[in-house]
């Protein structure tokens, strides 16, 4: 038996090595850039253009701008497998998000990237790399006090709270996936960032609709659409030729049946899989965000089987009731990412995706 538990020991031991050897492996990149796609050019300003005065002339008139569009940071692998991924971040969030964690390890886009997936990076119009929009936020949920306030509105710990993280920042739920520390936290919070405009969910889909046709006339393959939160909320309106999945991280919520959202996905025949984390049926009950987050997973459950009998290709998985506990809306920078990375790679692998 010892020696049984000694070999056992020892091939575990090995596995783990070669993981870590793997997750610091360096990459081999065959090209990366960014580009923007999408959005509009607005009407000159009324008035001559006068060179010589420029941008010394605070009416500006006779100038355009360049707005609503979408910005991509993209990197192609050397091993590139011809299965592309677009990320879309979720509200408050920009690309960061899939690029590291808290704790400074790799994120999903680095891991998918050793698989061989392309990685196409989004900011959304007026996020982060993708600021410039027609009139400036009056969105007084997340960003602005009010429709003539300048001032960020505070929420660093209503959205830890909202997010399953904990009760309070910077405690944790029992069992949490969550990286521990101070600084952890603090790069967490600082990952946060305001909309420069409200947002508007039909210009994000239209901008993310030129993101997938660029993808596809780059590559020349259909891209996974990795969506978080908010961004699924998009992901659903996003046109669907040049998509080849979805993959939506607790999203907002799920298409109606019988919608336009609805048939467009399921005439497209676009396989859809949705994932939520821990601490929503075993979540505090007089949290808010609790039975918020019970009723986003119960309308995907209907979603999918509703979905399923109308012969699309739709799957829920709730990650506690398949034995993976402890993760927050913010699964994928959690500790165990790459255990949830390599169950959507087994998921892909099954549908001809990696």
């Amino acid at each position: 038996m010892k020696k049984i538990l000694s070999i056992l020991l020892a091939t575990l031991m090995i596995a783990s090595l070669a993981f870590a050897e793997e997750a610091n492996a360096p990459l081999s990149i065959a090209e990366q850039g960014m580009f923007s796609a999408g959005g509009t050019v607005t009407e000159p300003v009324e008035g001559e253009y006068d060179p010589t005065t420029n941008w010394m002339d605070a009416n500006r008139p006779g100038n355009t701008a360049h707005v609503d569009h979408a910005n991509v940071l993209y990197q192609i692998p050397a091993d590139d497998n011809g299965n592309p991924i677009v990320y879309l971040h979720g509200y408050g969030q920009s690309r960061m998000g899939w690029m590291t964690t808290p704790d400074g390890r790799d994120g999903w886009a680095t891991m998918f990237l050793r698989n061989g997936h392309a990685a196409f990076l989004v900011d959304q119009p007026g996020r982060g790399e993708a600021g410039a929009q027609v009139s400036m936020t009056a969105d007084g949920f997340l960003d602005a006090w009010a429709e003539d306030s300048k001032d960020y509105k505070p929420g660093d710990q209503a959205w830890y709270t909202h997010f399953r993280i904990g009760r309070v920042a910077p405690e944790r739920y029992e069992g949490s996936q969550f990286p521990e520390g101070e600084e952890a936290q603090n790069q967490f919070f600082r990952q946060m960032t305001p909309n420069t405009g409200n947002f508007d969910q039909a210009k994000c889909a239209a901008a993310l609709g030129e993101v997938m046709a660029e993808v596809k006339e780059r590559t020349g393959n259909k891209a996974i659409f990795i969506t978080h939160s908010q961004g699924g909320a998009v992901g659903w309106d996003v046109p669907v030729e040049n998509i080849s999945a979805i993959v939506a991280i607790e999203p907002g919520g799920t298409p109606q049946p019988g919608s336009e959202q609805y048939n467009r996905l399921l005439e497209a025949k676009i396989p859809i899989i949705v994932y939520f984390g821990d601490y929503i049926d075993n979540g505090p009950e007089d949290i808010m965000s609790t039975g918020f987050w019970k009723g986003v997973r119960d309308g995907a459950l209907a979603f999918a089987e509703q979905y399923n009998a109308d012969g699309g290709d739709a799957t829920v998985i709730d990650l506690p009731k398949i034995g993976i506990t402890g993760n927050s809306h913010f699964m994928f920078q959690e500790l165990n990412n790459q255990e949830i990375a390599d169950h959507i790679e087994a998921w892909l692998g099954e549908h001809g995706l990696n």
